[in-house]
């Protein structure tokens, strides 16, 4: 399984919806068969930040949620080497796709009322920081997340990634971090899962298990399910092992 899932072609969105005016500001909809209105799972992809890596990939994780039951709005966004792209306009465009939500939800029949946002590896950081400055995010999930940026910065992660995406190092904008990172950010109003695979070697599992402790700390509704032997591809990949254990913690989030 692994890495291959990124080269794949998913099975189509429903709906290809512009929720701005750059190219990049766009998601893809797709919504279940059966009993609405459908609780929404907004799915953001990974990729350190990159406009290399684009949301094609997620469609495969998407597909088979809304198999499940659930409208996935899989949402693109300007990333580093896009225009825009980086602190802060990343992020802004993740605030503009999940606010769009309840523009559409009327015409796709969407239960704003139940929405979970999600995120992998570096979608992950975004998910999270949505729900550190969004106080109607009730449920968010980290797969795999870079959740702690001053850490990405210390490890070097994908040749400084975290620099690129922030403008610059810990001492050179240390509003950025504050602002950007899940671990500073308070967001009690949040049911927060983070779920790690326990042979990644993208981004270490210790990321998550020290988020979790911290925020536990800090009185946040947070936990761990680190999924033995799993990798940082496993977590998105329909055909792997690993995948059924996702998918369950998912639904159980949104009730289904």
């Amino acid at each position: 399984m692994s890495e291959d899932i990124l080269a794949l072609t998913p099975p189509p969105a429903d709906h290809r919806i512009p929720f701005g005016t750059d190219g990049n500001q766009f998601g893809d909809l797709r919504l279940p068969k059966g009993k609405m209105p459908s609780p929404v799972v907004m799915n953001i992809h990974g990729g350190y930040w990159r406009a290399k890596y684009d949301l094609v990939h997620a469609g495969h994780l998407c597909a088979a949620l809304t198999t499940k039951g659930c409208a996935t709005w899989n949402v693109e966004y300007r990333r580093v080497g896009n225009p825009g792209g980086g602190w802060p306009g990343t992020f802004e465009d993740i605030a503009d796709a999940y606010r769009f939500l309840g523009q559409i939800a009327r015409r796709y029949s969407l239960d704003t009322s139940r929405v979970v946002v999600m995120g992998h590896s570096a979608g992950g950081q975004l998910a999270l920081c949505l729900a550190g400055h969004e106080p109607s995010v009730h449920r968010a999930v980290s797969l795999a997340g870079v959740v702690d940026l001053q850490r990405a910065f210390d490890l070097h992660l994908s040749n400084d990634a975290v620099v690129e995406f922030l403008g610059g190092k810990p001492n050179e904008v240390p509003e950025h971090y504050q602002d950007a990172d899940p671990l500073r950010l308070h967001m009690a109003q949040a049911r927060q899962l983070m779920i790690h695979g326990s042979s990644d070697d993208v981004v270490p599992p210790e990321f998550s298990r020290d988020y979790v402790s911290k925020k536990k700390k800090a009185g946040e509704k947070v936990e761990l399910s680190e999924i033995a032997r799993a990798d940082h591809f496993d977590l998105i990949d329909p055909r792997s092992a690993a995948w059924s254990q996702v998918q369950a913690k998912v639904l159980d989030l949104l009730a289904l």
